[in-house]
């Protein structure tokens, strides 16, 4: 067989070349934007997971806001929610006059609490920050709010003992500090607030 003919023949069973056709190229590409968008949108919250500390978005039961407003009374000042979340427990703490503050993660919760904050009438007297609650300063704020998980208070105490100014409130939420003697307890079960005063 001459050389013409094998070239021949190899192009004649050669597969043929695949193409894709419009739509199939549409698809492909709706397919791709979704998946890049749902990554996007999931990453803030799946991202905390794999961190040394998980701290979970779990919204606040309105028996633990009860709680917290009850460990409040009397108190004034600058207030600090550590994982402030959806933003709630900045909100409510402003609408009996403290100036209130929040530091979150996950920025789709920040967009969204200072969204709920704007409706609220409230954007004047409260802040939003996306920042890592560890590497926040939180020397200047009156009062503390956190709704850790066990693993992380430990840390979180030591936190505390070294940032927080003198008589600085910290309310605990779900877990106490390990090493500190809280002066109040209020509630019970998973709705506890544990009030600490920092010396």
């Amino acid at each position: 067989m001459s050389e013409v003919e094998i070239l021949q023949l190899e192009s004649t069973t050669s597969k043929p070349k695949f193409h894709l056709s419009h739509l199939g190229k549409v698809l492909v590409g709706l397919t791709g934007g979704v998946a890049i968008g749902l990554t996007v949108i999931c990453a803030p919250f799946v991202s905390p997971a794999l961190r040394k500390f998980c701290l979970p978005y779990i919204p606040a039961t309105n028996d633990q806001l009860v709680n917290i407003l009850s460990a409040l009374r009397g108190k004034s000042g600058t207030l600090l929610d550590l994982g402030s979340g959806d933003g709630r427990i900045v909100i409510e703490t402003a609408k009996h006059n403290f100036v209130s503050h929040g530091v979150e993660l996950n920025p789709w919760l920040v967009m969204y609490s200072k969204i709920h904050a704007l409706k609220s009438g409230l954007s004047n007297k409260t802040k939003f920050f996306q920042k890592d609650l560890w590497k926040y300063n939180i020397a200047s704020y009156d009062n503390i709010v956190i709704f850790g998980v066990e693993q992380m208070m430990n840390e979180l105490e030591k936190k505390f003992l070294r940032e927080c100014k003198p008589e600085c409130n910290v309310l605990a939420c779900r877990f106490p500090l390990p090493n500190m003697t809280p002066i109040k307890t209020i509630g019970h079960g998973i709705d506890t607030v544990w009030v600490y005063k920092v010396k």
